[in-house]
């Protein structure tokens, strides 16, 4: 595979920050793909002579793959198949922390991974057109980096499929330990060391729990908390933001064209915008972390939030933006078949299912944008919506409509999910004859909008009938000092930009509340 020139001139300033020799071990035949990779791998290595290139064949790895290493010494990372696409990126970190690039992870953090016991290895199993499965490839890579008794592999599932097929893997990326089913989804570094490491839930809250009491506290990390916060911080008092995962649902956005100055942009660059001006203020953030309930304290002065840790927080007021997550079918076979045909991230998931018929549940912009992402993947697309007619923009009915390898099926309701192992069809109601059929499929994706993260407040304050924090003009909630912030709340529309203003505006509500007590 050739590197355009835009990559390799990029790629050529990276490599001159190499501090000592790289070895790469390429694993390969006489295969075209072996061959494809070995091309990349030696324009690599023309752009620096701190890289050097052995060709060998091993029965016993996967081929094509290859080792990072620094000279006769393993670092434990691996790539199977051609890392370009979403995963380029993974390929030239690995290239640079294992020449002793510093690694941009904190001391403690890096002591901590030092002092894991045991022996853990990893393989990954992703997509290259998945942007969550960097974030989980490079974790592990510098984790391998980290700690001698950690290792860690990419396994490409379009390159290496009867290992998908056998391990039943249809979303990515897909995580094994020790050949052991270990996580699926978006998996941060922290998150990662936690669940290997089971004295830190205990230490994080016992060192929460020591924390000053703030003025605001904002729970939630998507565009609704961090823009909260930032105006909170702006107005000089004690801010913290408690977040389950920085950035929200927008992480799982690949394509944004509607934030208005900029012309389009992808969830994971703007939450990593987000992330880095908040972090121009004094906010903490504690990510990672989860509320379990809130309370006034017994003196009806502060706020007590007390975590899934069991770590508590006290706050002068509160601002939640914890935002809205998929809604389910609530269908039998759902659940069960989740991450076995049933998926809800049509850019992570969809070419697993490269050539197979697939489902689409949902006729909104959001069902209608994966089923035109999914036909240019899959065979065939099927799209099932419930209302007589799509609601999606009128841009994107006529681009669906013009698409050969899809159909429409309107006034559809979705009666389950079939499947033994994995989906292998699905039943619906024929809501103008009320007939039941069944479809014939491999894969089901759900688009079907969001349901608010409410259920750790209910009984605190009043939500709406979908479960939705009502909240007045000022952002506050029906409990005086609560206030509330972008999907989580009533406010209609649920946009990004809407969230970013509707956060300031809780931000602002509080500020005003506090300097009248």
């Amino acid at each position: 595979m050739a590197l355009d020139l835009t990559i390799k001139n990029q790629l050529k300033d990276y490599m001159t920050r190499l501090v000592s020799p790289v070895k790469l071990v390429a694993y390969v035949d006489d295969s075209a793909l072996s061959q494809e990779m070995i091309k990349m791998l030696e324009e690599i290595i023309s752009l620096s002579d701190k890289i050097s290139l052995i060709k060998t064949t091993d029965v016993n790895k996967r081929i094509p793959s290859f080792e990072v290493n620094w000279g006769k010494e393993a670092t434990g990372i691996a790539f199977a198949g051609i890392p370009m696409g979403h995963e380029f990126t993974s390929l030239v970190l690995a290239l640079l922390q294992a020449s002793g690039y510093p690694l941009k992870i904190d001391a403690d953090k890096i002591e901590q991974i030092k002092n894991i016991q045991g022996k853990f290895h990893f393989e990954t199993y992703i997509s290259l057109s998945c942007h969550n499965c960097p974030d989980v490839v490079q974790a592990l890579n510098a984790m391998s980096i980290i700690n001698p008794n950690i290792s860690h592999i990419m396994i490409d599932g379009a390159l290496f499929q009867k290992e998908v097929e056998d391990k039943q893997i249809m979303a990515v990326p897909t995580i094994y330990l020790n050949g052991e089913h270990f996580g699926q989804g978006r998996m941060e570094l922290d998150e990662i060391v936690n669940k290997i490491d089971s004295s830190v839930s205990a230490k994080d809250a016992e060192k929460i729990s020591k924390k000053e009491t703030y003025d605001v506290l904002v729970l939630g990390g998507g565009p609704a908390g961090a823009s909260a916060a930032v105006y909170s911080a702006r107005k000089g008092i004690r801010t913290g933001i408690v977040a389950e995962r920085f950035g929200g649902q927008v992480i799982d956005t690949l394509g944004i064209e509607n934030f208005i100055s900029v012309k389009a942009t992808e969830g994971p660059k703007l939450v990593a915008a987000l992330e880095e001006h908040v972090k121009e203020y004094d906010v903490d953030i504690m990510n990672l972390q989860r509320a379990k309930s809130i309370h006034k304290n017994d003196s009806n002065v502060l706020f007590e939030v007390e975590l899934e840790n069991g770590g508590k927080l006290t706050s002068k007021s509160i601002i939640v933006a914890t935002g809205a997550r998929w809604k389910e079918l609530n269908v039998p076979g759902e659940k069960e078949f989740r991450g076995k045909g049933v998926a809800y991230c049509p850019h992570c998931d969809g070419p697993l299912f490269k050539g197979k018929h697939v489902a689409v549940i949902g006729g909104g912009n959001s069902g209608v944008e994966a089923a035109i992402d999914l036909a240019n993947i899959v065979g065939h697309v099927t799209l099932l919506e419930f209302a007589s007619e799509l609601k999606a923009d009128a841009i994107l009915k006529k681009r669906l409509y013009s698409l050969s390898n899809v159909d429409v099926i309107l006034d559809a309701q979705t009666l389950e999910v079939m499947g033994k192992e994995k989906v292998s069809g699905m039943v619906y109601l024929d809501r103008k004859t009320n007939e039941k059929k069944t479809i014939t499929l491999k894969g089901i994706f759900i688009q079907i909008g969001l349901l608010p993260n409410t259920d750790f407040i209910k009984g605190t304050v009043n939500l709406s009938k979908f479960g939705e924090i009502e909240i007045n003009s000022h952002g506050q909630s029906s409990l005086p000092g609560l206030f509330a912030a972008g999907d989580v709340t009533t406010v209609p529309y649920k946009q990004i930009i809407i969230a970013m203003g509707e956060g300031s505006k809780a931000a602002l509500g509080a500020f005003d509340y506090l300097i009248r007590q």
